[in-house]
């Protein structure tokens, strides 16, 4: 990491490469970094937590992450690459506000990025419990090293030490995907692995047949509704601002077909990883902390230098996804709201080089404002670091997959305040969902969210005036 961080920083000389690494990636180094970047620390621990917690059932999470957001990849990336030859947008709401004209797009969306600050908390925490775990440091000292390290290298080197060590971190997280899972054939059923889960499956019976049901009461997938507004959350979540921003990166759009595949292998082998989650609860069945169900298996049953691989790929995780979270929130102030709101209109009066000046400055002190924030909401850890995450992911997605949708398959382009509408409507839609408890999986309280948003983006785009040739072109 800190040969490519080297590297990077002296690569990022403008607020485009901090942002999109000057859009001039390969697929399969894009396909990784991607990949990394949506297997978050929730993957490696919170993910197999709730399989420690809700047995089989959470195979519905491994379907809609290898089903729902490769789609959702597909529907949205190669159009928004090629549009963005036009627009030369850095972020997810940049160009949002650019397709639609909409400073009000562009700060509005800009601000939702403010609920992957919870997205960054749950990786913050992760990496602070396998230190206090694994080397016995106290809670708040680790996150306070953990925090350190991601904002240092991502303010010096931006978009190029994101992708570049993410790309690195993803091949050590595919691998110990296929170790975790192997290791628990052989342990189990003697490397049979019809007699390992035939073994593991009467395990759980025995401890609460519920660990073995399709759908566990208890648990995110406790009804088909559930279900179906995991997938469609796990769609959305392939637009998430942070994966945006690597398809912007790409350098030809005729290579998304490449960036894909790469990017589909390894996350069908990196999930493998939530089996973990089923060996953990049988061998280790008592856990107060269900987070740290492969940490214990692990350690209960892999020799000590796999297990020193395991956490350092679950820290690998975390950072993998932070990093792109914190280019993402820096891009926001920097660029967003700085170059082409402040500055285009007038309210700050500077010339190209100042303005560069600052934008590149106010987006590594975005870094830092923004880790010392995330850090403060996990001082303790939470119950779920997925459900933390989520927090993060469906507060976005609520207010900008109607704007981004509508754009990617309408073939005319809708008023801006039709897209204006939809944001807010689909993030109160959220808000009200949540403080209600209306709908206590925080993923499908994501998804009704969504549809919402959609919908209202849908009808209002049928009803209000549609913008002139002329308008769409000021």
């Amino acid at each position: 990491m800190t040969v490519v961080i080297v590297v990077a920083t002296k690569k990022t000389k403008t607020i485009e490469d901090f942002a999109i690494s000057g859009g001039q990636l390969g697929p399969v180094v894009l396909g990784l970094s991607f990949a990394a970047t949506v297997m978050s620390a929730a993957t490696f621990m919170g993910y197999p937590g709730y399989s420690y917690a809700w047995g089989y059932s959470n195979l519905w999470l491994y379907l809609s992450l290898a089903i729902a957001t490769p789609l959702g990849f597909l529907a949205v990336g190669k159009m928004v690459r090629k549009e963005n030859l036009k627009q030369k947008s850095l972020s997810l709401p940049d160009w949002l506000g650019d397709y639609y004209n909409s400073d009000i797009i562009r700060v509005g969306t800009g601000l939702l990025m403010l609920f992957n600050l919870f997205y960054i908390a749950a990786q913050f925490s992760a990496g602070a419990q396998i230190f206090e775990l694994i080397l016995g440091l106290d809670y708040t000292i680790g996150l306070v090293f953990i925090a350190a390290i991601v904002i240092a290298y991502v303010f010096l080197g931006g978009s190029y030490a994101d992708v570049y060590t993410d790309a690195i971190q993803a091949v050590l997280m595919a691998a110990v995907g296929v170790i975790v899972f192997v290791s628990g054939i052989y342990l189990f059923g003697d490397g049979n692995i019809n007699i390992a889960f035939n073994n593991i499956t009467e395990n759980l019976a025995a401890q609460d047949l519920n660990l073995i049901q399709v759908m566990h009461p208890e648990s995110n997938y406790y009804a088909f509704s559930a279900i179906l507004g995991l997938f469609i959350i796990q769609f959305a979540f392939a637009s998430q601002p942070q994966l945006f921003n690597k398809v912007l990166s790409l350098k030809n759009p005729n290579d998304m077909r490449k960036m894909f595949i790469v990017y589909m292998i390894t996350s069908v082998l990196c999930l493998l990883i939530l089996f973990g989650g089923f060996y953990a609860r049988v061998s280790v069945p008592s856990l107060e902390a269900p987070d740290l169900a492969l940490l214990e298996y692990v350690m209960w049953g892999l020799p000590a230098a796999l297990g020193a691989l395991v956490a350092v790929v679950i820290l690998a995780a975390a950072l993998s996804t932070t990093d792109g979270l914190f280019v993402v929130l820096s891009t926001v102030f920097a660029n967003d709201i700085y170059r082409k709101v402040l500055v285009k209109r007038g309210i700050i009066k500077v010339n190209d080089e100042e303005m560069n000046r600052m934008a590149m400055s106010i987006g590594r002190w975005v870094v830092i404002i923004a880790g010392i924030l995330a850090s403060l909401l996990v001082l303790n850890p939470p119950p779920f670091l997925g459900n933390l995450i989520w927090i993060g992911i469906s507060g976005v997605s609520a207010g900008t997959m109607g704007p981004l949708l509508y754009a990617v398959f309408s073939r005319k382009k809708a008023s801006k305040r039709a897209a204006e509408t939809s944001m807010l409507v689909g993030l109160c839609a959220y808000l009200v969902i949540v403080f209600t408890g209306i709908e206590p999986s925080p993923q499908a309280a994501g998804a009704w969210a969504v549809c919402i948003g959609i919908s209202v983006m849908v009808i209002l785009a049928n009803i209000l005036p549609r913008p002139s040739v002329i308008e769409d072109h000021i």
